[in-house]
Order: C-alpha cells, then sequence, then structure tokens
C-alpha cells in the first residue's frame, strides 16, 4: 500500500479558475464585492463587541473604472488586512477567511450577514485582469502592504506608505478579451444585477444633488447643486425588515424596485421569515394571473445574503409557486463553488415545505380576514391554489381551508358549504354526491338552464387545468363525482323524486331509435333514448364525462400534463316525450323523415359549436329554403 499528499501544481490554478471555475466571467464584480461586504462586516462585528477599538462609522464600497489606465478598482473601508494576513488569505488558495472569522466568532457572528465560503471568490478576479493588486491597511496599528500578482505563481508583497486609511483597494488590470468591463453601462448593469441588496452602501461614481433656498430667499435666486455619491444600492431591502414595520406602501414600492418594468399592481404579499430549522426570509408576491398558465416563470430571485446567486429556483420554490415573483434569501441553500447552482441536499427539501406551508397559511388568513376581498381577487388566483392542489400534496392537505368553488351565478362556496349546498338535491342513484359544472358559460348557456331549471347548482369551473383538478378532488374526497353540464346527460345522474311518465311504448321507441340511427349514419355518436320533460330539447348531444375529461386534459399538455390522442365520441339523447319523436314517427317519407332528423342533428351540433366547414355552409342554404317555405 502506498500513501502520500496529492500535488495541485499551481502554475495549473489560474487556468483552470479562469476557463472553468465560474460559468460567467462577469461573476467576478459580484465575488470581489462580496469580499469588500466581508470585510466591513467583519469590521462591523468586532467593534460591537469590543475587539476593534476603532470607530466603525459609516463605511461604503466604491467601484471606479479608468479607462485609460484599463483598471477596474473595487475599494471598501472594512477591516483591512496586514502582510502576514495577505500571505495567510491570498496567497493559499481556497482559503476562505470568512469560515475562519465565523468558526473564531461562531457563538456571537452568526448572525453577521458574513457571505463567503470557499474562498475562490478573489482569484475570480483573474477571469477579465492580466494582473491584480491589492492595496491594504489593517484596523490594527500596522503598515499598509501592496500585493501584486500577474496571474502566474509568482507575486510580491512589501509595505507601501501610499495608504493611510483602513481597507482594502482591489486593482484589476483588465485583459485585452475582457475590455467590455471598462465600460460604465455594463458595470452598472452587473451591479444592479448582482449587487443590488447588498447590505453595505455601494458607491459607483455620483451624481448632482439641488441644494434647497433659503426661505427668505428672492424670487429670481437659483438653486445651487451639489456632486454626492451615487448609492446603487438598497442596504435594507424589504425582506431584511420586521412585517410590522412595513405598511402596504413599503411593499409595493419594494415590488417596484424589483421588477420595474411591471406596471400592474400585485394583488397581495407573503413575507417569509424562518430562523428554525433553516435560516430563510423573503417575500413572495400573488400578481393577477386569471387564467394564464403560459405566463413568464423565473420571476423569484435567489439572494444569499443580500447577494443575488440566480432565478432559477426551481428546487427551492415549489413548481406551482414558481408564477409568483419575489424574493427568497437563505444563507442556508447549499451552492456550488460557483454559487450559481444549487446541489441536491434535504434542506433544499425542507425549504420548499415550508415556503409551502407557509403559502397555505397565507390565503386561510386572508380569507378569514376579508372573504368578499379573496372572492373578488380569486379568478386572478385561482390557477396557482389549483395547480398546487395538482401538484403538490401537502398543500392539498390545507386548500378546502380557501379553495372557493365559484357557481354560474356569481356565488362563492368553500367545500363544506358546497356539500352542505348541493347534498340533498344532487345525488345518483348510489347515493353519491354529483358536482355539476361548466367550463363556459357562454358556450354552455343552454345545458347550464336545463340544470338550473330542474334546480341543480352549478359551478363555473374555466381554468386550463381543471380536469386534473377534478381528477385530484374525486380521488383524495369520499363518495363524490362530477360532470360537465353538457355530459352523460344530468338525468341519468341525478336522482328523481317523481320519474317522467313515458309516451311511448318499447316498440315506437326502438322505431324511434332505428330511425335516428339509420338517418345520422355516423359512427362517432351513439344514441340514447331518454323520457324527459315534454318541453325539454329533442335531441342533445353530450359527450361521456370520462372520454370528454381525458380529451381535456390532453388539451393541456404536451407539457406539464401530456397525454395521448383521444377519438371523438359523443352521445346524442333523443327525447322520447317531445313533440318532435312524435313528428318524426308519423312521418311516413323517408327522405322527409331523413332531413327532419339530420336538421335536428345539425341545431344540437351547433349548439355544442361541433358544427362547422361544409356541414355548416348546408345547415344554413337548408335553413334558408325553410324560410322561403
Amino acid at each position: 500500500m502506498t500513501k502520500g499528499n496529492i500535488n495541485v501544481s499551481v502554475e495549473n490554478i489560474f487556468p483552470l479558475i479562469k476557463k472553468f471555475l465560474y460559468s460567467d466571467h462577469e461573476i467576478f464584480l459580484r465575488e470581489l464585492i462580496s469580499n469588500a461586504t466581508d470585510a466591513t462586516l467583519k469590521l462591523k462585528h468586532l467593534t460591537s463587541i469590543g475587539e476593534a477599538k476603532v470607530e466603525y462609522g459609516s463605511p461604503k464600497i466604491e467601484v471606479k473604472i479608468d479607462k485609460e489606465n484599463k483598471t477596474l478598482t473595487i475599494i471598501d473601508q472594512g477591516i483591512g488586512m496586514t502582510g502576514e494576513e495577505v500571505e495567510k488569505y491570498i496567497n493559499q488558495v481556497a482559503f476562505s477567511g470568512a469560515e475562519e472569522f465565523l468558526e473564531k466568532y461562531k457563538d456571537t457572528a452568526k448572525d453577521s450577514g458574513i457571505i463567503g465560503h470557499f474562498g475562490l471568490g478573489f482569484y475570480s478576479a483573474f477571469m477579465v485582469a492580466e494582473k491584480v493588486e491589492i492595496v491594504t491597511k489593517s484596523y490594527k496599528d500596522e503598515p499598509a502592504v501592496r500585493w501584486i500578482c500577474d496571474g502566474s505563481p509568482e507575486f510580491t508583497l512589501e509595505e507601501t506608505a501610499n495608504k493611510s486609511e483602513r481597507g482594502t483597494e482591489i486593482i484589476l488590470y483588465i485583459a485585452e478579451d475582457s475590455t467590455e468591463f471598462l465600460e460604465e453601462s455594463k458595470i452598472r448593469e452587473l451591479l444592479l444585477k448582482y449587487n443590488k441588496f447588498m447590505p453595505v452602501p455601494i458607491k459607483f461614481g455620483t451624481k448632482t444633488h439641488t441644494l434647497p433656498l433659503p426661505e427668505d430667499a428672492p424670487e429670481d435666486a437659483v438653486a445651487e447643486t451639489e456632486e454626492v455619491d451615487n448609492i446603487i444600492n438598497n442596504p435594507t431591502p424589504a425582506w431584511t425588515i420586521a412585517p410590522s414595520e412595513l405598511t402596504n406602501e413599503d411593499y409595493m414600492k419594494f415590488y417596484h424596485e424589483l421588477y420595474p418594468m411591471q406596471f400592474e399592481e400585485p394583488l397581495f404579499n407573503i413575507h417569509l421569515n424562518v430562523d428554525y430549522p433553516f435560516n430563510l426570509t423573503g417575500v413572495l408576491f400573488f400578481p393577477k394571473l386569471s387564467n394564464n398558465l403560459n405566463i413568464e416563470k423565473d420571476k423569484i430571485q435567489l439572494y444569499q445574503n443580500q447577494v443575488f446567486v440566480t432565478d432559477e429556483v426551481k428546487g427551492i420554490v415549489p413548481d406551482f409557486l414558481m408564477l409568483l415573483r419575489g424574493v427568497i434569501d437563505s444563507p442556508d441553500i447549499p451552492l456550488n463553488v460557483s454559487r450559481s447552482y444549487l446541489q441536491a441536499d434535504g434542506a433544499v427539501k425542507k425549504i420548499s415545505s415550508y415556503i409551502t406551508k407557509k403559502v397555505a397559511d397565507k390565503m386561510a388568513s386572508l380569507i378569514n380576514e376579508n372573504r368578499e376581498d379573496y372572492e373578488k381577487k380569486w379568478n386572478d388566483i385561482k390557477v396557482v391554489i389549483e395547480y398546487g392542489i395538482v401538484t403538490e400534496e401537502k398543500f392539498a392537505e390545507k386548500a378546502d381551508k380557501f379553495t372557493l368553488y365559484p357557481t354560474t351565478d356569481g356565488k362563492y362556496f368553500l367545500w363544506n358549504e358546497l356539500e352542505e349546498k348541493i347534498k340533498p338535491n344532487q345525488t345518483d342513484k348510489d347515493g353519491k354526491l354529483v358536482v355539476l359544472y361548466a367550463s363556459n358559460a357562454d358556450e354552455q348557456h343552454s345545458y347550464i338552464q336545463a340544470a338550473k331549471d330542474k334546480g341543480y347548482e352549478v359551478l363555473l369551473m374555466d381554468s386550463p387545468i381543471i380536469p386534473h383538478v377534478i381528477q385530484k378532488l374525486e380521488t383524495s374526497k369520499d363518495n363524490i363525482s362530477f360532470a360537465r353540464v353538457d355530459a352523460d346527460h344530468i338525468n341519468n345522474l341525478i336522482k328523481k323524486d317523481e320519474p317522467v311518465i313515458s309516451k311511448l311504448n318499447e316498440t315506437e321507441k326502438e322505431s324511434l331509435k332505428k330511425n335516428v340511427e339509420e338517418s345520422i349514419g355516423d359512427g362517432k355518436f351513439t344514441v340514447q333514448l331518454e323520457d324527459l320533460e315534454s318541453s325539454d330539447a329533442p335531441f342533445t348531444i353530450t359527450q361521456p364525462e370520462f372520454m370528454r375529461r381525458m380529451k381535456d386534459m390532453q388539451a393541456t399538455g404536451g407539457g406539464m400534463f401530456g397525454m395521448g390522442g383521444f377519438p371523438e365520441m359523443y352521445n346524442l339523447v333523443v327525447n322520447s316525450n317531445s313533440d318532435f319523436a312524435g313528428q318524426i314517427l308519423k312521418t311516413e317519407d323517408a327522405e322527409e323523415k331523413t332531413g327532419l332528423i339530420k336538421h335536428a342533428l345539425d341545431l344540437a351540433k351547433l349548439s355544442q359549436n361541433l358544427l362547422k366547414g361544409k356541414e355548416l355552409t348546408d345547415f344554413i342554404q337548408r335553413s334558408y329554403k325553410q324560410l322561403e317555405k
């Protein structure tokens, strides 16, 4: 057996860092400003516990571009480094000063907001710089030092008299293939993308500020202006503040800060705040969704200690909440070395479960606090709730408390209220509760009216994933089924107290059915005779509930709920008690009888939007000829 130490060649480190460590070269700015933030927060902590005998003041981080000398400089007023510390933290690749600091002060610094973890952030500078210079002075009473490295294993480290204030300057001599990072617009873009909510103010240039005029100034007085620091970030975003200290206006202001191009106000927000068994804060916003499942996702931003990581939060945020917007911030989210991708971890599942529970609790509180307002917002939020019922079991378990079931009359019921309302009148022959619903109030108007005339309640369930919601409800609840009003005829599903007496005998019924089947000659239709009220429509087209539901699921799929193709199959319900049924039997001329039946079938098709193309053209021409007679 042979044992030994793997030798990492320093000569090969820098090319690897430049090419493979980070997916995007632009990440270097995020990493260097994160380091500057850590240096500042370390000083803040040491002064708070009395270990650093200096004035903390109001430190900031400054980013400067010098196009002439092709340099980009990041300056902080934080803890600084001694020569010995530069040797320790800079010359040892992957040695994390932040990690060491947190370990040393683990009893007092766990909530300090320090970001660093891997100790590789500084070296990301070599992705865009041909040479990097560090000028730093510790808060301790020791001389400033300068460190210079050109990307090879060689460096120089010496004392310097050119820095008298504590803090660190990182000077990047930008390489020829990275000159885009000398453009002010590019640096501003990156600062706003990654560092918009960093906890230390970040200065990038200056802006002009108009001084107020004194009260006794003459009317023609001209106000003076002065240049002030242009602070590009918001160090205290809404998610870092206690909900009790925020107003609705504060949340709306923060929403528009996150999404400056979104002009429509969100419906409401959910403030996340947990410190056990993991740390997580954030604010989620419900935008107006209506029935739209195709809105742009990836609108929730993931931060780690106020550093932007990604807006691809699948895995942390349950899939149904990807339709929302907002921010999630957690120092406990496991990331890979580049901080760009999530690593598989049990903590991620716990975070996802917590967010699911928090959203469910918020929905329950909203409907309890102001049900009228909740009902008004239902059409704009129902897609998220229904998507959650279908895809998240723990969310579905709580959903009865806040899922509404609107009727075609504009009334809203919770599930227990709905059961109480319809149970006495809407059960089948086996005692199963039958819920009637419409998916389109206009297209199914005649069916809705027929059901209402019989005293039935009809729900309006029109979101694109309703077939999947119904399937979920039927499997999770006892002794219940759903039937769309234009599916299998409701008289087969609903128990009647007084059955309708048939006007025809069995021989007449057999003859009527044979006449209809021979006249329509279409295998898509199954002819069914039913003894309905004489005032009911003579011909009604329905679709088998199961087949129609499968086709609806197919229509929503290809992506989220894709399914295979299903054939067109319909029932033609013939009202054997209608006057028209008697007319068919009395008509002796075969051609005339066929014409009557086909015309009635076309009318039934027309009511179901099934009459199209040549069939529709022929029907219109035939109808005009009838008018001429």
